[in-house]
């Protein structure tokens, strides 16, 4: 689990950097990728990524002002010209379906994969024995809401050493084992799962919130995650421009994950008044003094997901 973000401006692509566009990379989990917004210019960025395009199976839309949906029509019509066939699901908040279908319509463009549209108002928006993603509305101008995905605990290792004491050998016997099934042995004994499996693998969490002001959902939707994705538009001298703009400064953004107990804060969004790395290190030292594991989130970062 990595991810590896394609825009972390706000607002307007610089020479620097391009609008909101972040991949979730889950290539050995579901060797797949997940898309969370999709500014312009994003099908680009992934051009010059080692991303392909063909992975992306979800897409997962915060808001719709236009640095984080003006990238969708292009990227939906290119997929395909590009040999994907696979289906690609679509959240988002009411009338990302109206956007969607209306801009590819209009442009005469053809989606020759199966394309689904789900609008929602938070809550669980999809679940398999793998992986939950929850949302929940932020505070922004628009409808705007954070995701929550959650990776489900998994079967631990078979332990060897047991397994040889046992006097089981490679086979089938292993695979129903790794399962989680009872088995009988050709001499009759019963061996539970139980007695031959090591510890779980613990789930990791990783949460991304859209454009928002400091509002209460946030913690639950950050709770004890591994890492926190969180706008940092400002600098906290300009903490009034945040609250009129409905956005947040790098010391809130620090603060929630403080109080939300996560393990890693990145910052992204960023206005373009801070022209590059160095022009943000003001925005880093700030959030550093609150919540120490911050970094800065770079166009064509890559940052995997510890356990």
């Amino acid at each position: 689990m990595e991810l590896y973000f394609l825009g972390t401006n706000a607002g307007v692509p610089t020479l620097q950097r391009n609008v909101t566009s972040i991949a979730l990379r889950l290539l050995e989990e579901r060797r797949s990728m997940w898309l969370f917004d999709c500014g312009e210019g994003t099908q680009h960025q992934i051009l010059r990524s080692p991303l392909k395009m063909t992975r992306l199976e979800k897409l997962f839309i915060t808001h719709l002002h236009g640095d984080h949906i003006f990238g969708l029509p292009g990227l939906l019509s290119s997929r395909g010209a590009q040999g994907a066939t696979t289906p690609i699901t679509v959240y988002g908040p009411k009338g990302i379906k109206t956007f969607i279908e209306t801009s590819l319509d209009l442009s005469q463009s053809r989606v020759n994969y199966p394309l689904e549209i789900v609008e929602h108002s938070g809550g669980v928006l999809f679940e398999d024995e793998g992986f939950r993603v929850e949302a929940s509305v932020l505070e922004h101008r628009a409808e705007s809401y954070g995701y929550r995905i959650i990776e489900k605990e998994r079967p631990g290792k078979l332990d060897q050493k047991r397994l040889e004491s046992l006097g089981l050998k490679p086979g089938p016997i292993y695979g129903r084992l790794k399962r989680g099934e009872s088995v009988e042995t050709n001499d009759g004994r019963i061996i539970h799962a139980a007695d031959v499996l090591l510890a779980p693998k613990k789930g990791r969490i990783v949460t991304i919130l859209g454009d928002t002001r400091p509002c209460e959902n946030i913690v639950p939707l950050a709770k004890d995650a591994d890492l926190l994705v969180h706008e940092a538009t400002f600098m906290h001298e300009l903490e009034d421009i945040a609250h009129e703009y409905y956005h947040s400064t790098a010391l809130q953004a620090a603060k929630a994950a403080a109080e939300a107990g996560v393990k890693m804060l990145m910052l992204t969004h960023f206005s373009s008044r801070y022209k590059d790395i160095e022009h943000l290190q003001p925005l880093l030292e700030e959030a550093k003094e609150v919540f120490p594991n911050t970094r800065l989130a770079e166009d064509f970062g890559l940052y995997p997901v510890s356990r």
